[in-house]
């Protein structure tokens, strides 16, 4: 075979402990809006116009163990794509005056040297996720 069978990332799933807590992040921090979802699951699906998170809640959210990053496997972090350093700002002034984010990594260079940049939080819920300008 020589070609790819893939054309990247249909949308992400992830499961969170509370869907309105979730909701209120995506859709009033980060500016996603909602685009559906399945009441009965239950879920929602927001977007942001070029991602689509699909975000279900545990059926029993209390006895839900949390991702280790570091002993599970599957989803390190789920990292999503800002305009320019200014969008990366602009996402961090948002991020951080929300009272349930906690912080991971400061605004700085993905790698020493590097003109990328970003920062990694984690959201209310616990999921990692981070905020990166596009690579030079």
């Amino acid at each position: 075979m020589t070609g790819r069978l893939t054309q990247g990332v249909h949308h992400v799933g992830l499961t969170v402990p509370d869907l309105d807590q979730a909701r209120a992040f995506f859709c009033g921090t980060l500016g996603f809006d909602e685009v559906g979802g399945v009441p009965v699951y239950p879920s929602i699906f927001v977007s942001d116009g070029a991602i689509l998170l699909t975000l279900w809640r545990a059926a029993d959210p209390l006895t839900a163990r949390a991702f280790d990053r570091r002993t599970n496997i599957g989803l390190h972090h789920l990292s999503l794509s800002v305009a320019d350093n200014a969008a990366l700002e602009a996402a961090w002034d948002a991020v951080t005056a929300h009272p349930e984010v906690m912080i991971d990594a400061a605004p700085g260079p993905i790698l020493p040297g590097s003109s990328t940049r970003h920062f990694l939080i984690f959201i209310p819920g616990g999921i990692r996720l981070e905020l990166a300008t596009p690579f030079a």
